[in-house]
């Protein structure tokens, strides 16, 4: 039965039509991030009722949430994206062990998160960029979602591996659910049981632990190609390099978005409160607005990566190009509407805040032109790392957030003020394309090369 699941697997990945197979794996993830976007954003709403420095809180704490993020990301990316491979090779076993030993390993470095952030928590708030008037909101947020790091981290491995193996449905239904319990929950431990900032934590912990139960019954129950077992976890040095390595990319690029929310806040505290609240609330919708071309971005890695390691180079080819085109047009109409509708968005967190509304919405109106360029560098960047270029692709997923967006939050600030604060990101975003364009354009040369010589090798043997 096995063998039988795997070979209609295969036959699905490198036969079906590329155009069908990245919509068909693309619509789950999309939902997926969508749904993780969404009950993100119900945290800020409903903290934002609160008040201005419970707003700011948030974005503080969104900081540590990225670190979870990072170290699930990076793993479930980077043992996800080689299991792929070696899948798509036929080599199942292999496949076995990266996954298993990648979720021991997230396991093993969230419980140490888990430790070090709940012991110098004070000490974290405030190097994140909490002011003392944010401080004890971000505390209280803190603090549980310390405690549910570790299921957090694994529900993120897990997700990664079904979307890797081309099963983003089984993954989509895990994220689902625990999104929208989410939403539900946060209202009652915020204003019902009275908890505050605390209660919208606890809500998060709680729908996270059903997302793990639901993920992890997708392996344990055979829904997945993959098998999470303790006999396959490996501890050769080979197998962490590898992961880690092939993850450095989302480790890079998670890790950055986490040190650039810090010189962010940091830099935006110096105009106040109203300043942080501002830019979470921005932030938050930009991210929800990015989730589609994530999702859609997530949808065609399963595609590349696979077909890469069945030596499909055409496949590969043709999928690259049409995510890069779709995902440029679906930016384009998804920025356009938050563009015109920029002040009724900011005004649903903060309709009482005017200093909150109007650095609101210069900055996400300014996230939003510069969104329209996101597509291209996404897709150069996944594509990249599914296919085992680590190298090149890190190097890419540093510009956004390392090389452009912390030196111009940094400087732009004390040429233009607040402005500077506003613009740092989009103009780290327009320097990142030109970045992305050149990559772009050099790997699908790269393709079409592998693919004659893969043409060229299949009539010699033929001959």
């Amino acid at each position: 039965m096995e063998e039988t699941a795997r070979a209609e697997h295969f036959k699905k990945m490198t036969e079906t039509p590329v155009r069908r197979l990245v919509i068909r794996l693309a619509v789950p993830t999309i939902i997926s991030m969508l749904v993780s976007s969404i009950y993100n954003m119900a945290d800020t709403f409903f903290v934002s009722q609160l008040g201005t420095s419970a707003a700011g809180a948030v974005g503080i704490v969104f900081s540590v949430m990225a670190i979870i993020q990072a170290i699930g990301f990076t793993i479930g990316m980077g043992a996800g994206n080689i299991a792929s491979r070696k899948l798509g090779a036929k080599d199942v076993e292999e496949a076995n062990r990266y996954a298993s030993t990648g979720f021991f390993f997230g396991l093993v470095l969230s419980l140490l998160l888990l430790v070090f952030g709940s012991v110098f928590i004070d000490d974290l708030m405030r190097l994140l960029g909490a002011t003392e008037t944010i401080l004890p909101y971000a505390r209280d947020y803190a603090r549980y979602i310390l405690i549910g790091s570790p299921v957090m981290c694994l529900s993120f491995i897990m997700n990664n591996y079904l979307r890797a193996e081309g099963k983003a449905f089984y993954g989509m239904i895990g994220i689902t659910v625990g999104g929208v319990l989410n939403i539900i929950l946060d209202p009652l431990f915020i204003f019902a049981f009275g908890l505050g900032t605390a209660g919208a934590a606890i809500a998060t912990a709680l729908s996270q632990f059903i997302s793990f139960i639901i993920l992890l019954l997708m392996f344990l129950s055979g829904k997945s190609n993959l098998k999470l077992s303790v006999r396959f976890i490996s501890f050769k040095p080979v197998y962490y390099r590898n992961m880690v390595f092939t993850g450095l990319p989302t480790l890079a690029r998670q890790g950055l978005a986490s040190v650039a929310t810090i010189a962010l806040n940091v830099m935006a505290a110096g105009y106040g409160d109203a300043a942080v609240a501002a830019m979470s609330i921005a932030n938050r919708i930009t991210f929800f607005l990015f989730s589609f071309m994530l999702g859609l971005g997530q949808g065609f890695q399963p595609v590349a990566a696979f077909n890469y390691g069945a030596k499909r180079y055409d496949r590969v080819h043709d999928a690259t190009k049409f995510t890069s085109v779709i995902s440029t047009f679906l930016m384009i109409f998804v920025a356009f509407l938050c563009f015109v509708f920029a002040r009724p968005l900011i005004m649903m967190f903060r309709r009482d805040d005017l200093e909150v509304i109007a650095i609101g919405v210069v900055t996400l109106r300014a996230q939003c032109v510069a969104l329209t360029l996101t597509g291209i560098t996404t897709v150069t960047n996944m594509a990249l790392q599914s296919t085992g270029q680590a190298g090149r692709a890190t190097v890419l997923a540093m510009c956004r957030q390392g090389f452009f967006f912390i030196p111009m939050v940094l400087v732009l600030p004390r040429i233009m003020g607040l402005l500077g604060v506003e613009l740092a990101q989009s103009f780290a975003d327009i320097l990142t394309f030109l970045v992305s364009l050149y990559f772009y354009i050099t790997y699908l040369k790269e393709l079409k090369a592998k693919r004659n010589a893969q043409v060229a090798e299949d009539l010699t043997a033929k001959i």
